[in-house]
Order: structure tokens, then C-alpha cells, then sequence
């Protein structure tokens, strides 16, 4: 299998869902030509096997989103502890009136699984599931970081992040302040499960009243919560 060769289209095809789910609202063909490097042709051609399975949409204006059939294939991953999870996101983010969701490792990214936003804040911020970034920069990827073995660390990992990974291993959270979104901050607590991925669950947030340490505690209590519903 090693030695098998890769799929360019395939490829292109994978990287096209990832710029979509990172991308904080719809894009246009040419942009995510532009994003994968290759001509608009070649895009619009990945683009319509992509919509024929129901993986991308396109709206009247033609511009492209994630599709719903995204949402199908998300949902069986990590079945269990998405189902334990949710109801404990829905519960913080309607306290605290911020976005909050759950996220785990996936090779040296931070990738979010499940995101629920608070239902009567006058503005929140997006995380859409799927998302992903470098687990080298923002508090979830802190969070995960402070539960990997030194051969499990990312290359070229520097001392200060070394620093903040220890730091959180003490205080028990991590933060971030404009590292992943800009003029966005955010706390997040490891989730570390037994036989899962590292995991944190975070918030994020652009102003509050609350302290760093007095929304780490509730999110440690929906930690807390999903690891005994999980028995982990």
C-alpha cells in the first residue's frame, strides 16, 4: 500500500472539501481553483462530481458550500462521543452565550468535530464542524497538545509552546487571543478519552465579563460529564 501511487484527483478532490470547510463562508470556483493551484476547468469539473454526490452545493449565485450529504458522513464519525458530547456544547453555549464545540487530533491539525452555537446571543462566532488548523496555535490545540507523549509532538514544535503545553498541564486550561481568528479569543480543557483521539472542548468569544478561569471550570464540568457518561 506504501508503494501504491496516489490519486491526484482524489486528492484534489479531498483538498477541495477541506478549503470549503475551512473557509468561513461560501467560495467561488475561482477561488478554490486558486486555492488548489490548478485551472478553473479542472476545479469546476472536481466540483460537479463532488455536487453530483451531494458533498458541495452550489447556491443561484454559484458560489459553493459544504454540502448536506457532509453533515450524513460527519455523523458517523466518532458516533458515540458526538452523541455525548452535544448536549453538553448546547448547555455551555447557552450559558455562556459563545460558540462551543469539540475538537480532536488529526495528524498535526486541530480539526472540529462538532459545533453548536448559543441560541440568544446577539452576535456569536462560526466554527463550522469539519474546520481545521495547525494543533501548534490556538487553545484547543493547546489543550491536545498537553495530553501527547514527546514522540507525539509535531515537528519543529518550539520552546514556547513547549511552555504553554506545560502551563496547561498546571492551570488545567488553555487560551488563545487572535492566534487561529482574528480579534477571537478562546478557552479550552483536554478531553483526554480512552481508546479516542485527544480532544479538547473550547469556546470562542470576542468580549465577556467572565474570566479565563471561570469558563474553564464549566467547561471542565461537560468534560467531566462526557468522560463518565463514556466511561473514560
Amino acid at each position: 500500500m506504501a508503494d501504491a501511487p496516489a490519486s491526484q484527483t482524489l486528492s484534489r478532490g479531498i483538498r477541495i472539501l477541506e478549503v470549503l470547510a475551512d473557509a468561513r463562508g461560501p467560495l467561488s470556483i475561482d477561488e478554490i481553483a486558486a486555492a488548489l493551484g490548478v485551472h478553473r476547468s479542472i476545479a469546476y469539473r472536481l466540483l460537479r462530481t463532488l455536487e453530483d454526490h451531494g458533498l458541495v452545493s452550489r447556491d443561484a449565485s454559484g458560489l459553493v458550500a459544504l454540502g448536506a450529504r457532509m453533515a450524513a458522513l460527519a455523523a458517523g464519525v466518532a458516533n458515540d462521543l458526538q452523541a455525548e458530547a452535544l448536549p453538553e456544547l448546547t448547555a455551555v453555549a447557552n450559558e455562556l452565550g459563545m460558540t462551543c464545540f469539540l475538537a480532536v487530533l488529526d495528524g498535526e491539525e486541530c480539526i472540529t468535530l462538532v459545533s453548536v452555537e448559543p441560541r440568544h446571543a446577539v452576535a456569536s462566532v462560526a466554527q463550522h464542524p469539519g474546520a481545521r488548523h495547525s494543533v501548534t496555535v490556538g487553545a484547543p490545540g493547546k489543550a491536545i497538545l498537553a495530553q501527547l507523549t514527546e514522540p507525539e509532538w509535531p515537528s519543529g514544535a518550539g520552546a514556547a509552546l513547549r511552555a504553554e503545553a506545560a502551563g496547561v498541564r498546571t492551570t488545567g486550561y488553555a487560551t488563545s487571543h487572535d492566534e487561529v481568528i482574528p480579534t477571537v479569543q478562546s478557552v479550552a480543557v483536554p478531553l483526554a478519552l480512552r481508546g479516542q483521539r485527544p480532544a479538547a472542548i473550547a469556546v470562542l468569544h470576542v468580549a465577556t465579563d467572565r474570566t479565563d478561569a471561570e469558563i474553564a471550570a464549566r467547561l471542565e464540568r461537560s468534560a467531566t460529564t462526557i468522560r463518565d457518561a463514556l466511561g473514560a
